[in-house]
């Protein structure tokens, strides 16, 4: 395993930042070339402690001459996010300096432009310019995985159309609950990665992409960082990139995907009309039928007429749920995956800003 460091010079004087990059070289020119990376909000580390476990099941696999493909892991791929603290909370979202979601404003070019990403970037500020350095590593390989998680949340993915049903594998590897199959119109990681394949020739749009693979896992909620589910996902990637090829020696085959996989037209997300203090009914996992009680809001405490009543439009899968127990009008409060789509209107790309 060979590595290096990305150096990225602060906005202020006496600043930078170091991007660790770690890198298994391949023995299969034919194999596909791996890219993962977590922690692009800094403050979701299950994907961290996934990646630590997985490279050594790596290590492992090369010192017995079984790595085939070019692997390129980031274990941490947002120092900047990682130094912002307020009030000793970590605040690896939003960039503090531009109020700009870490997973949002990646640059949206036709793959034959990816060299134009690291020229003269001099001119971007800090977090631009990782993003820059970010996606023109994922954009030399073949199967791109950014490890994410949410709030309170079941095990789930985001997938672009174009890669479903091949990326199944993926979902049964790491026993996925759910898969939310998204239209690829964001500026996310996962989607621009899409896009430049997409959009190879540009003015020309692909809808189907065999052989590639961009995507984000959601590790399940902020605070599932423990040692065994780690352990455990990174036997479940471990297992996706053998039966991908990437590694050989120990290829068994994976079982059929039977979770739901839902557009996310069939998404709905669950908001509260008022602010207040949130008594959830129903958890995470939870089937619920359509009018099922979900959550009250105590919106003035000790009145009769204090609580609101949240409940669900449709029968679903409860996907996420938040763990603040004191929310904003119109603050999220589920993501419930269903069979038929919502009613609510929706921005193309991504379900949250």
């Amino acid at each position: 395993m060979d590595i290096r460091e990305i150096i990225i010079p602060g906005d202020t004087p006496g600043i930078e930042w170091r991007l660790p990059v770690l890198h298994f070289k391949g023995n299969d020119p034919q194999a596909p070339k791996i890219y993962l990376q977590a922690a692009l909000h800094s403050n979701e580390l299950p994907g961290t402690a996934v990646l630590h476990f997985l490279c050594g099941k790596l290590r492992k696999a090369e010192s017995e001459g079984r790595i085939a493909s070019d692997i390129t892991v980031v274990p941490q791929a947002n120092p900047i996010g990682a130094a912002q603290s307020h009030f000793g909370e970590m605040q690896g979202r939003f960039d503090l300096g531009t109020r700009t979601n870490f997973n949002r404003d990646f640059p949206l070019i036709s793959l034959r432009d990816r060299a134009g990403l690291i020229e003269n970037l001099d001119r971007y500020r800090a977090a631009d310019r990782l993003k820059r350095e970010l996606i023109h590593m994922a954009l030399g390989a073949d199967l791109v995985l950014d490890l994410h998680c949410d709030d309170e949340s079941l095990q789930y993915a985001y997938i672009d159309e174009a890669f479903w049903p091949e990326a199944s594998d993926l979902a049964s590897a790491l026993s996925m609950d759910a898969v939310l199959l998204s239209d690829g119109e964001s500026s996310a990681f996962e989607e621009a990665v899409g896009f430049a394949w997409k959009y190879e020739v540009p003015g020309e749009k692909r809808s189907r992409l065999p052989g590639k693979l961009s995507t984000t896992l959601e590790l399940r909620g902020r605070r599932d960082v423990y040692p065994g589910m780690a352990s455990a996902d990174a036997d479940g990637l471990y297992a996706f990139l053998a039966a991908r090829g990437a590694v050989t020696g120990e290829t068994e085959p994976l079982a059929a995907f039977a979770g739901p996989a839902a557009p996310l037209d069939n998404i709905e997300m669950i908001r509260t009309p008022v602010a207040g203090t949130v008594l959830f009914h129903r958890n995470i996992g939870e089937t619920v039928a359509a009018g099922d009680l979900l959550a009250t809001i105590v919106t003035k405490p000790g009145m009769a007429d204090g609580e609101v009543e949240i409940r669900a439009p449709q029968a679903g899968l409860i996907v996420t749920r938040i763990s603040d127990r004191l929310v904003r009008r119109r603050g999220d409060l589920m993501k419930i995956a269903c069979d038929a789509p919502s009613t609510a209107l929706r921005k193309a790309g991504t379900l949250e800003d």
